[in-house]
């Protein structure tokens, strides 16, 4: 039987130096490096996941640079997203101050073919390092989630390979859920890449909430 192949727009958003192409190229091609140079504008990784013995994913992942953040472009970047994870530093309280602007920034710009936000999860990035604020409390963050509309939470680090595969997991678990539920229709994105592309300047385990967040 022919694999039923599902290729899918996620963006990654969230402000400067919070590990967006970090945990990209730790979720992409198992590697890290402490040497990367700011995304400028915005870039672009596939990853291939076979689901299951019919399904395959391609997903786009377009790392949006946080220097972009609230810009006119974001609309343009945005365009046919399905899902998001919007990234914040724990070690750094501005990081997560910002979140709430990237999330309405993003439900204002883009939403599911019916009318409601695309799925997002919030990644609690670099928690193999000291953390700042509500992020040491996993309740407060369950509720913060709750409130905002995100999905679930995890605490990730990209040095240390921490809870990225799995909350990108259950990002696509949950894009797939509105795919079937909604019958999406997947637009030729190829061309829009090759647009964008040529013309930009240019990572504990977690357990799921019954309220629809995740946590340490």
């Amino acid at each position: 039987m022919e694999k039923k192949e599902h290729l899918y727009k996620i963006l990654v958003i969230g402000d400067l130096g919070t590990g967006k192409t970090s945990i990209i190229k730790r979720y992409v091609h198992n590697f890290f490096s402490v040497h990367y140079r700011a995304t400028i504008g915005v870039d672009f990784a596939l990853k291939v996941l076979n689901w299951d013995e019919n399904t395959l994913i391609r997903l786009q992942l377009w790392d949006i640079a946080g220097q972009e953040r609230f810009g006119n472009m974001t609309r343009v970047y945005y365009k046919e997203a399905v899902g998001c994870f919007i990234a914040f530093d724990v070690t750094r309280q501005s990081t997560f101050d910002a979140v709430d602007k990237w999330k309405h920034d993003l439900d204002s710009k883009v939403q599911l073919a019916n009318g409601q936000p695309i799925p997002c999860v919030l990644l609690a990035n670099k928690c193999d390092q000291p953390k700042e604020g509500r992020v040491n409390n996993a309740s407060k963050m369950d509720s913060y989630c709750e409130e905002k509309g995100f999905i679930g939470w995890f605490e990730t680090s990209a040095k240390e390979d921490i809870n990225i595969d799995e909350g990108a997991r259950f990002l696509v678990k949950k894009v797939l859920e509105n795919d079937k539920a909604h019958n999406f229709i997947q637009p030729n994105q190829d061309d829009e890449i090759l647009h964008l592309s040529s013309n930009r300047s240019s990572k504990q385990s977690s357990t799921e909430r019954t309220a629809g967040c995740c946590s340490r």
